[in-house]
Formats: C-alpha cells, structure tokens, sequence
C-alpha cells in the first residue's frame, strides 16, 4: 500500500492534505536541499530553513488538535507565515547560487499549493465554527481575523 493510500486510511490529522502536503514539502527540503548547502550554511540558513519548513505542518497539527475553531485558524496563519518565512529563505538560497532555478521553481509551486490549501482550510475553519457553543468560547482571544 502507498504511503498516500495509508494515510488516507487512518483518522485524524493525517487525512488532511494540507496537512500532507506540508509534511511532505518539509521533509524534502530536510533530505534533498539541505544536504545541498554549502558548509558554512550548516548552522545558519539550514537552520533556518530546517525550523521554518517544520513550523508549518506543526503548526497546522498544533491548530487541528486544539477545539475551538478559533485557535484553528490563529495557528493556520502562523503555518502561513511559516510558509511564507521559508520562501523568503529559499529566494536568499537562489539569489546566493546555492539553489538552482529549477529547483527554485519547484519549490515555490509546491509553496503555491500550499499556500492555497492553508487559505481554503482557514475558510473552512471559519465556517464550522468548531467549539463554538462549547463553555468558555466567548472569552478566546483570537478573532479569526480577515485574511
């Protein structure tokens, strides 16, 4: 059976693609770009990359586990920045020639799909209101916001 097959079989977090696909983006840039930096990179734009690439599948697990909706969406948007954090880097890696441009291209369409799988699963999230009748929801202080 497929990885994409077995993870589809099983409750919870990993049925989300957003969540998938994220994962999957922060492992290749971990086991194919990473290596590929240069040494004196090792403890600086790797690291960064290495922290903001996990920072969105984290934080993507981190909202789901939580039950109001609001909290949901306050940690999709950070995965969001995370995102966004990690082109950042990957635009500094291309522009310093330890990056290809193929490779650049690559890895800003699959940021561009994440992207739009983050927003659609904070509309989403807007939408269920998950939690929202639950005691105590009144006094959250995340807002959900505009995006």
């Amino acid at each position: 059976m497929a990885e994409s097959e077995q993870l589809s079989d099983q409750k919870g977090l990993q049925t989300l693609i957003v969540w998938q696909k994220s994962i999957n983006f922060s492992v290749h840039i971990c086991k194919v770009l990473l290596p590929k930096l240069p040494d004196h990179e090792k403890w600086a734009l790797a690291d960064q990359l290495r922290r903001s690439s996990q920072s969105i599948p984290a934080n993507i697990a981190e909202g789901y586990g939580r039950y109001y909706f609001q909290e949901g969406i306050h940690f999709a948007y950070i995965a969001r920045g995370s995102l966004e954090e990690t082109l950042s880097h990957l635009s500094f890696a291309k522009e310093m020639g330890y990056l290809s441009s193929t490779d650049f291209d690559s890895l800003s369409s699959d940021i561009s799909e994440i992207r739009r799988l983050i927003s659609g699963y904070i509309n989403y999230l807007k939408k269920s209101k998950r939690g929202i009748n639950e005691p105590g929801s009144q006094y959250l202080a995340f807002s959900g916001g505009s995006e």
